[in-house]
């Protein structure tokens, strides 16, 4: 496979992924919707972050250890696990209060819901060597993979944030925004319980 096949199939990949709804989106859209541009720009910056330290860890060889490692696998899937059903349930408790502009509250937000999920380190180790040519630098390529990567999602998450903000006037509402919470707690709290439920890698 050579260097441009590689790049072109992981593209295709990667992208398809990056368009399938799931965990991100749901919060990417939820905290631009209530009218926090900033702060969904923060969980965006957050999201990638984490991806970053996935990919370059993956392309020194690191988190090949979470897959061969039961117990560290355990201790990271039981990490996300009470992350996520709690931000999930403070969301089903909320008071439908505006939300923050802080930047830093949402980076952190991103970058947790992205770091405590083991099924990214799994994923990662699964999906980079294929991509990478024989003969090519591993890490320098699994970087430039990921990067990619980075790049695909930012450019989505941008798009999302863009649509989520032109309904901000009506899911500002106190009762559009409970219902928005509700939604978006339960599909997180249930990412988190679908982890829980879920047996090895």
């Amino acid at each position: 496979m050579t260097t441009f096949s590689s790049l072109g199939s992981f593209v295709v990949v990667v992208g398809l992924l990056t368009l399938t709804p799931g965990l991100d989106t749901a919060l990417i859209v939820r905290t631009a919707a209530v009218g926090a541009r900033r702060r969904a720009w923060g969980v965006v910056l957050g999201i990638q972050t984490g991806t970053l330290v996935w990919g370059v860890l993956t392309s020194a060889g690191v988190t090949a250890l979470l897959t061969a490692s039961q117990v560290a696998y355990e201790i990271l899937r039981w990490a996300g696990v009470c992350y996520l059903i709690w931000m999930g349930l403070s969301m089903l408790r909320g008071r439908a209060q505006p939300e923050p502009e802080a930047t830093g509250g949402g980076w952190r937000r991103g970058l947790l819901t992205n770091l405590l999920n083991p099924k990214m380190g799994v994923f990662y180790v699964a999906l980079l060597p294929q991509f990478i040519p024989a003969g090519a630098p591993v890490f320098a390529f699994g970087v430039l993979l990921t990067g990619v990567h980075i790049a695909l999602g930012t450019a989505w998450s941008g798009v999302l944030v863009l649509l989520a903000r032109r309904l901000r006037v009506t899911l500002q509402r106190p009762a559009a925004r409970r219902v928005l919470d509700r939604i978006t707690g339960t599909v997180i709290a249930g990412f988190g319980i679908r982890l829980a439920v879920q047996d090895g890698f």
